[in-house]
């Protein structure tokens, strides 16, 4: 079955949320993945001996963002995120993207919270200057019913680190009444909304900005010819939300198969360096990009 993978035109919010944040500011653009520990990289981008504990070190050489799955899993003690920034200080401009925790999002459902919450919070604050917006992935079975808890939740947040969230429920798609009131609740909160490229899901790429600023999830399907054709397209809406009054895109890439990332992440950069005469670095690779390596 073909899928059909046009990005559906500017909604209304979009457009009106642009429209007031525009300003002669340049826009921020940021390019990653979404785990450093990818053991298929090495030889790639990494250097074949590269041990496991220093898969950070390589990774900052070739992006300047990590969509961080890591405190997904765990909450990590500000002593464990202190290393993981002091990895990145040879990188001036990278930024981590922690995602809130499953035991927040999953587990507690947004309910009874607070505590596991600050946890996550004192912890992720140890990034300083290298943490950039937090990702909050509702579950699969996260339907518009838990607005209320939803709306509570946000609202509990602190209001000086970006919050980007993830909607996967059809229903919030599919119901309009319910889109609009969540989007609308984003916007007025000035929260974020991640938008997910994936082939199988096509109605949770959504095109909403509640906010002048887009993250989106990329999940590519192991350089087929289509996923560059889709990159071409995002690119050419990025370099239109610019024109529009955009402040700041985190383009994440994901994988099928994640050995391909890198590659696929390339492109992106490559293509929106042109398009926006960004200077954004791109990955190095081992066999393209030999004379970086020769002292490895």
């Amino acid at each position: 079955m073909e899928v059909d993978f046009t990005l559906l035109p500017n909604p209304e919010l979009t457009i009106k949320t642009l429209k007031a944040a525009k300003n002669d500011q340049p826009l921020q653009v940021h390019v990653g993945c979404a785990k450093w520990g990818r053991k298929e990289w090495l030889g790639k981008i990494y250097p074949p001996k590269t041990k496991e504990a220093n898969f950070l070190d390589e990774y900052v050489k070739h992006f300047d963002c990590i969509e961080l799955n890591a405190t997904f899993y765990n909450v990590y003690p500000a002593a464990t995120i202190r290393k993981w920034k002091d990895k990145a200080g040879s990188n001036p401009d990278f930024k981590f993207c922690p995602k809130f925790s499953q035991s927040i999002s999953h587990i507690r459902r947004l309910k009874n919270a607070d505590e596991i919450t600050t946890s996550y919070y004192e912890g992720i604050m140890a990034f300083g200057d290298k943490l950039g917006p937090l990702f909050l992935q509702l579950g699969d079975n996260y339907t518009p019913k838990s607005l209320p808890e939803l709306k509570s939740y946000l609202e509990s947040l602190p209001k000086d680190i970006p919050v980007f969230v993830e909607l996967r429920h059809k229903e919030w798609f599919a119901n309009a009444e319910a889109r609009e009131q969540v989007f609308s609740l984003f916007h007025q909160l000035n929260i974020g909304a991640v938008i997910t490229d994936a082939s199988g899901r096509r109605d949770v790429v959504h095109m909403e900005l509640p906010t002048p600023h887009a993250f989106i999830r990329f999940v590519g399907n192991s350089l087929h010819p289509t996923d560059y054709t889709r990159v071409d397209e995002w690119v050419e809406r990025i370099v239109q939300w610019k024109e529009m009054g955009l402040r700041s895109v985190w383009f994440f890439m994901h994988q099928h198969d994640e050995r391909y990332s890198p590659e696929l992440a390339d492109y992106v950069v490559e293509k929106l360096n042109k398009a926006l005469g960004t200077h954004l670095m791109r990955p190095q690779f081992m066999d393209r990009d030999k004379g970086l390596f020769d002292a490895v």
